[in-house]
């Protein structure tokens, strides 16, 4: 089994940046990719970015691309997401979840081990 555990979530001003971060625990060597997902009230879950746990492929939602980066950091088994120029829209609890398989995939049944999620909360 991997056990996901997001943080870095919290209470920023438009404009400001946020670092999530997902921390990968157990069976690593079976990850192929992670991806962070976002779930706003009221709202169905949307993708936001995935990167594969080895080599440089990188995939964002449309929408996304510029003001989010993905990143890992193999040493420590996380992967990171630079959020900057927040808006209030991306308001959301953010969830990062392994993928079921080597792709990258902006479908959600595609991943099989979520984290808990961290809330994010941009407002004034």
């Amino acid at each position: 089994q991997v056990q996901l555990v997001e943080s870095g979530g919290g209470l920023v001003q438009p404009g400001g940046s946020l670092r999530l971060s997902c921390a990968a625990s157990g069976r690593t060597f079976g990850i192929y990719a992670v991806g962070w997902f976002r779930q706003a009230p009221g709202k169905e879950r949307e993708f936001v970015a995935a990167i594969r746990w080895t080599g440089g492929s990188i995939y964002y939602a449309d929408s996304m691309k510029g003001r989010f980066t993905i990143s890992r950091d193999n040493a420590k088994n996380t992967v990171y997401l630079q959020m900057n120029s927040l808006k209030p829209e991306d308001t959301a609890v953010y969830y990062c979840a392994r993928s079921k398989y080597s792709r990258l995939s902006q479908r959600g049944y595609e991943y099989d081990y979520w984290g808990q999620g961290t809330q994010v909360t941009v407002s004034s």
